[in-house]
């Protein structure tokens, strides 16, 4: 960055305050992805959706990436108020007045530099370390304003590693938290599965008690329908002897009324006058067997 006129110090300076932007980009992309990989293990677990069902998936997924990316934006314009608070706040200790220039904000050509800046000097992160580490050469003229300065610069650098201290615990305790909460969302999502399944097994049980229940309530019907089948069986049964009963005693009363008939009495006379006459007859043929 030596187009920019930055000594060795302050450029240092801009390198952590670089890295310290670039960690929060970090967090705040996997807090981004996150939010994908939590509507797609959610909400996509269908082959096919309606319309309605993708507008309200993308509208739900909007407003959540809408607000992660709003509060890094204003999370980042915050830090940017506070990083210009420690500059002035140190300006006006020796009574000097800053002035920024907005547009220069929006340069692309400066944009361009820092964004190829920043690619090189985070390509081999070892190199930054060692230019950080780097002793610094004490300025020949120890007194008045640079005393005061070195003075200065000295506590600002003592506060400036305390907070990289700080810095590097709350990523890590960052990276610990995204990592916790991954670990959480796929406990709970097991946990889900698990209730899914308990509660087919519920619903299969519950199936399994009410076959039982209409198997019992089947055999119940047929043991009744059973009974049933064997009383009328029975009763068939005294019914048929009570009709054979009663045609044996009809038959005896039609033979009684026949035999008191007059076509029964003549047709038995002539049996009796028949009856005579063969044995009669088988007389004489015993009398001509017996002669021979």
């Amino acid at each position: 960055m030596a187009e920019f006129g930055f000594n060795e110090h302050h450029q240092n300076e801009a390198i952590n305050y670089m890295r310290f932007a670039r960690s929060k980009r970090i967090i705040r992309l996997k807090t981004i992805d996150s939010c994908f990989e939590d509507l797609k293990d959610s909400r996509l677990v269908e082959e096919t959706f309606t319309v309605d069902e993708v507008r309200d998936m993308l509208d739900g997924l909007q407003l959540v990436v809408r607000g992660e990316v709003e509060t890094e934006l204003i999370n980042t314009a915050h830090t940017n108020v506070l990083l210009l608070r420690q500059l002035f706040s140190q300006a006006e200790k020796f009574y000097l007045r800053l002035q920024t220039d907005i547009s220069e904000l929006e340069n692309r050509e400066l944009l361009e530099q820092v964004a190829e800046f920043e690619n090189t000097e985070f390509k081999n992160p070892n190199k930054t370390n060692q230019e950080i580490s780097k002793p610094k050469l004490a300025p020949l003229n120890e007194g008045g304003v640079s005393e005061l300065l070195n003075k200065e610069i000295s506590r600002l650098q003592e506060e400036n590693n305390k907070l990289k201290g700080r810095l590097r615990t709350l990523e890590t305790q960052a990276m610990g938290a995204l990592d916790e909460k991954t670990r959480a969302e796929r406990a709970l999502k097991d946990l889900q599965k698990m209730a899914t399944r308990s509660q087919e097994i519920t619903s299969l049980e519950d199936t399994v008690a009410a076959l039982q229940e209409d198997y019992q309530k089947s055999l119940s019907v047929n043991a009744a329908s059973q009974r049933d089948l064997q009383d009328n069986l029975v009763s068939a049964k005294h019914d048929l002897l009570r009709v054979q009963e009663q045609l044996s005693l009809a038959e005896k009363e039609l033979d009684r009324k026949f035999q008191q008939t007059s076509a029964y009495r003549n047709m038995k006379e002539i049996l009796t006058k028949k009856n005579e006459q063969i044995k009669d007859i088988r007389k004489r043929l015993s009398k001509y067997e017996s002669d021979e």
